[in-house]
C-alpha cells in the first residue's frame, strides 16, 4: 500500500496557519507585558501602603505588651513632643522596650525608646525617637527617622459609644479636664502620582501576660 505523503500546498498553508497563531500568541504576550508594567507603579504604591500600616500595626502592639504597657499607665498617649527644630508638636507618643528595627544607632542601642509619630510637609510620616537611658533624654530632641515620604496627612478617629458612630479629627483632641485624648484608629492619607487612599491604623489595648506567639 502506497503512503501519501503531504502535497506542496497543505505544507505552505500549515506554515500559513503556524504563523498568524505565533503572531497572535506574540501580540497577546506584548499586550499582557505593557498592561503589567503600566500597573506597576499601582501595584508598588498598593504594596508600600500595606507594608508601613503592617509595620505601625506592629510597633503598636508590641508598645502595649509588658512591661511598656501597663493597665494603670496607657502606653500609647498624645503629648507636645520638642523637636529638632526648637518648637513643639502634638504627636502621638508610646514606647517600645526593645526599640525598633528601623532605628539607626549612633551608639549601642539601647531599650526604652519614646517614640512619636509626626507628618511632615514635603518630607512625609517620621517616627521621632530617644531612649530614657540616654543622658541627655530630658533636654535633647529626638532623633528622627522616616518610615514613609507619600504619607501627606495624619488625622485622629474617636468613636462615640454613645452614638455609635467615628468622629475624624484633624488634631488630637482635649477632654474635659483639658488632658489630650488618644485616638482609637490613625488615619493615614498616602498620595502617589495623583492617586490617594487612606488607611487605619487601629490602636490596641493593654495586652496583659504574655504573648500567645
Amino acid at each position: 500500500m502506497r503512503r501519501r505523503g503531504f502535497t506542496l500546498l497543505e505544507t505552505l498553508l500549515a506554515l500559513a496557519l503556524a504563523g498568524l497563531l505565533m503572531v497572535a500568541l506574540n501580540t497577546f504576550i506584548f499586550s499582557m507585558g505593557e498592561l503589567w508594567g503600566r500597573n506597576t507603579d499601582l501595584r508598588l504604591f498598593d504594596q508600600h501602603t500595606r507594608a508601613v500600616t503592617r509595620f505601625l500595626e506592629h510597633e503598636f502592639r508590641a508598645a502595649t505588651r509588658p512591661p511598656a504597657g501597663t493597665a494603670d499607665q496607657p502606653p500609647i498617649t498624645v503629648k507636645d513632643i520638642r523637636t529638632q527644630s526648637g518648637g513643639t508638636e502634638t504627636l502621638v507618643t508610646f514606647e517600645l522596650f526593645d526599640g525598633s528595627r528601623v532605628f539607626n544607632w549612633p551608639g549601642q542601642p539601647l531599650p526604652e525608646v519614646v517614640c512619636s509619630l509626626a507628618v511632615r510637609e514635603g518630607t512625609g510620616l517620621l517616627i521621632l525617637w530617644h531612649s530614657r537611658l540616654e543622658k541627655n533624654f530630658a533636654e535633647q530632641s529626638p532623633r528622627e527617622t522616616l518610615v514613609s515620604p507619600l504619607v501627606t496627612a495624619i488625622s485622629y478617629d474617636y468613636y462615640d459609644a454613645g452614638f455609635r458612630n467615628w468622629k475624624n479629627e484633624p488634631q488630637p483632641r482635649r477632654n474635659t479636664q483639658g488632658d489630650f485624648d488618644a485616638p482609637q484608629r490613625l488615619r493615614l492619607k498616602f498620595i502617589y502620582r495623583g492617586r490617594s487612599q487612606d488607611v487605619f491604623v487601629v490602636l490596641p489595648a493593654v495586652t496583659q501576660g504574655v504573648p500567645a506567639f
